[in-house]
């Protein structure tokens, strides 16, 4: 089967990758050209690392690179594709338009799947020909290490592209577990209300961004705190989830701290921006709180 990934960022990167290391011929879409460039010179470092662990050889490495085409025509990059998977910036009226797209290119057979964290598997299926055809396939980051894939069925999404869907996650050594549509699914569900807490933890003083992490991984054997974790998502992602939360299920509990939305407002989004809870500096590894919260 021919895989088409839409988007050549962190997430479209990591998954054009596993497909391609597990034999599938890929081909990667983005509008952008230094994008996809970019995105083949990150999929060829990550390969590196697996490489100088051992586990890969070279050989394997030639020939994941050999089977990844990119293109800037979403057209002709879908032609001949058994699954899409859509890993588009996630913001909800460019979702429906590229899955508008791809139901006029893709071919009539292929299964239409998007990597979205929190939005509306149904409401995305709503804009196609063939709503039986389109799922979620939920990736974690990074795609090449974390093993779930959380499998969204919409509304009216068929047994049999379940079925394929979950399939073809095993073929790519994952876990695949398959959930409704409801908004946030599982994993954001559960996850963003936890960060948003500790973020509102640390509004009203009840301890320092060290602490609250320090807590969370040493007595709940979190392997990452939950504010360390929403600068790696981005805190702008936390907020349009917890907004998706918010607005798809009417609870006050999902709204989202003051906080987040004045650090996202300012533009210190963590890790992408270089300043969050942390502060980030290339090529550094040490774990430094950003001066705004130190005390």
């Amino acid at each position: 089967m021919n895989i088409a990934v839409i988007g050549s960022g962190t997430m479209g990167n990591g998954i054009a990758h596993v497909f391609a290391q597990h034999g599938f011929s890929v081909s990667l879409i983005d509008i952008s050209q230094p994008a996809l460039d970019r995105a083949l010179g990150t999929i060829t470092k990550n390969l590196d690392r697996q490489v100088a662990k051992g586990s890969l050889s070279d050989d394997d490495k030639t020939a994941t690179l050999g089977r990844l085409r990119t293109f800037t025509s979403l057209e002709e990059g879908v032609a001949g594709a058994g699954l899409v998977v859509e890993a588009a910036t996630e913001n909800v009226e460019l979702k429906l338009q590229i899955f508008r797209d791809l139901d006029r290119y893709a071919p009539q057979d292929a299964i239409l799947a998007s990597n979205t964290s929190s939005i509306s598997i149904t409401r995305i299926a709503a804009v196609t020909k063939r709503p039986a055809q389109v799922i979620g396939m939920h990736f974690m980051n990074p795609v090449p290490v974390m093993k779930l894939v959380e499998v969204i069925r919409g509304y009216a999404t068929s047994d049999t592209v379940t079925a394929q869907v979950m399939d073809l996650s095993r073929q790519l050594n994952k876990i695949p577990t398959e959930v409704n549509d409801y908004p946030g699914f599982v994993a954001n569900r559960i996850l963003m209300p936890m960060i948003n807490e500790a973020i509102i933890t640390l509004f009203e003083g009840v301890a320092g961004v060290e602490e609250i992490d320090t807590v969370m991984k040493l007595g709940m054997a979190h392997p990452m705190g939950p504010l360390q974790l929403a600068d790696f998502i981005g805190l702008d992602v936390c907020l349009a989830i917890l907004r998706v939360l918010h607005e798809g299920l009417g609870n006050p509990k999902y709204a989202p701290c003051p906080l987040l939305v004045n650090m996202v407002m300012a533009g210190r989004l963590g890790v992408k921006s270089g300043e969050g809870f942390y502060q980030y500096t290339a090529g550094s590894k040490e774990l430094v709180v950003a001066e705004r919260f130190r005390k």
